[in-house]
């Protein structure tokens, strides 16, 4: 009964440590989830689709009705005197209601090309949306990398503190046996206090990352989340950069192609059938003076030259534009390697940072030691032994600090790269 009853009461405190982790790629999709921009990529997809079935009904029936009531200062009359016959003139004031049925039968290809410029136009658009996504990675890494770099310098405080609380215990012995002075203790008492003002101090800023990096991924992040530190494989310098952006080009290229079909479509004949069927005074029939029902009925064809005199410049307007994102293109290749190269630079020279780090670290570790047994002995003060610990804390601040940045220059060429 007594297990059962431990496991109950340390199982919920299993879970709830399980959940107070998170990794970086997890921080990437539930930033992204929850970005507001997300919401943008279901809006475009809606009016893409509305403006597809728009265009669609352009080879329905189209229905017009029109009506109109004139009077005219004369009509037509026939003088010649018939035998027998008395042609009435038709009346000044005329009457007319229309109903017009319009059928498309060919456009040129003109519905096709325009529904197919919709399409690309949304292609494009959600890759837009991917690019300025794809910048939230830089923030996420930002808040991530703040919070490791300020849980490395709570653990070195926390060895600070250790080796405060070793030389305050020996000098308290000292002390107490009378072969040291009270203000030696004093010394180291006051800087373990100021070890735990810096203690706070990271606490309060971690906990400031952590708040703002919930408020991204949309979750309440307890104080004492854990964020796994990123395993990142070594870079190296390759022309095979992933990013959102390429696609945003492709999709733009794309878009201007379909723009020339789309002109060319325009510049072709249509042809449609018709039927045109009314009531009014007169009707067909001139000579007849009363109210009549009418239709008419046919093919029409339509060819609008307009067009071609300014074809030309339309597709050279097209071929500008087509310039101008490959240069924004090239642009971009040649800003993104020259960014990789800075950062595989960076990589190389804080791993030397950190191989140089490590062997002062050993070195004032040693030297750290001997000061700890002169204090035991009273050969030195605390004075001399807190110089040593505040020279090693510097080795391993510095070392803290290469090696976040390191990770960080990983990280950054990962994503500049389109990796991550």
């Amino acid at each position: 009964m007594k297990r059962i009853l431990l496991t109950l009461l340390v199982l919920p405190a299993l879970l709830q440590a399980q959940q107070q982790t998170l990794s970086l790629i997890k921080a990437y999709d539930l930033a992204t989830q929850n970005y507001p921009l997300i919401k943008q990529r279901d809006l475009v997809l809606k009016t893409s689709s509305i403006n597809i079935d728009n265009l669609s009904k352009g080879f329905l029936p189209q229905f017009s009705v029109s009506g109109q009531a004139t009077y005219q200062s004369d009509v037509t009359q026939v003088n010649i005197p018939f035998p027998g016959i008395s042609i009435t003139p038709p009346s000044k004031d005329q009457y007319k209601i229309v109903a017009d049925v319009n059928q498309l039968i060919y456009d040129g290809g003109a519905i096709r090309e325009q529904k197919n410029i919709q399409q690309l136009n949304n292609a494009s658009e959600q890759q837009k949306i991917e690019v300025e996504l794809y910048k939230l990675k830089e923030r996420i890494n930002q808040l991530f990398l703040g919070v490791l770099y300020l849980d490395e310098q709570l653990k070195q405080v926390d060895l600070v503190k250790e080796d405060l609380n070793n030389g305050i215990k020996k000098t308290t012995a000292q002390v107490d046996n009378g072969v040291a002075f009270k203000s030696n203790l004093n010394v180291l008492k006051a800087e373990l206090l100021k070890a735990d003002q810096r203690a706070i101090e990271l606490q309060s800023s971690r906990k400031g990352l952590i708040d703002v990096l919930g408020l991204f991924i949309n979750q309440s992040l307890p104080e004492n989340t854990q964020l796994e530190k990123p395993i990142v494989a070594s870079a190296t310098i390759v022309n095979d950069i992933q990013r959102p952006e390429l696609k945003f080009y492709t999709a733009q290229e794309k878009l201007l192609n379909g723009q020339y079909k789309l002109i060319d479509s325009r510049n072709k004949p249509k042809a449609s059938v018709f039927l045109q069927s009314g009531y009014g005074r007169p009707g067909l029939n001139l000579l007849k003076n009363e109210f009549d029902f009418f239709y008419t009925t046919g093919v029409r064809l339509n060819w609008n030259f307009g067009g071609l005199y300014t074809k030309k410049n339309d597709k050279q307007l097209i071929d500008i534009n087509k310039k101008s994102i490959a240069i924004q293109k090239e642009t971009f290749l040649l800003n993104t390697n020259t960014s990789l190269q800075q950062q595989q630079a960076e990589v190389d020279k804080l791993k030397k940072l950190i191989e140089k780090d490590n062997e002062i670290i050993d070195l004032r570790i040693k030297v750290k030691d001997a000061a700890k047994a002169q204090l035991e002995n009273s050969v030195i003060t605390a004075n001399d032994y807190l110089r040593e610990v505040n020279a090693e804390d510097q080795a391993r601040q510095s070392l803290i600090t290469h090696q976040v940045r390191l990770l960080q220059a990983q990280i950054n060429y990962q994503t500049i790269s389109g990796k991550q």
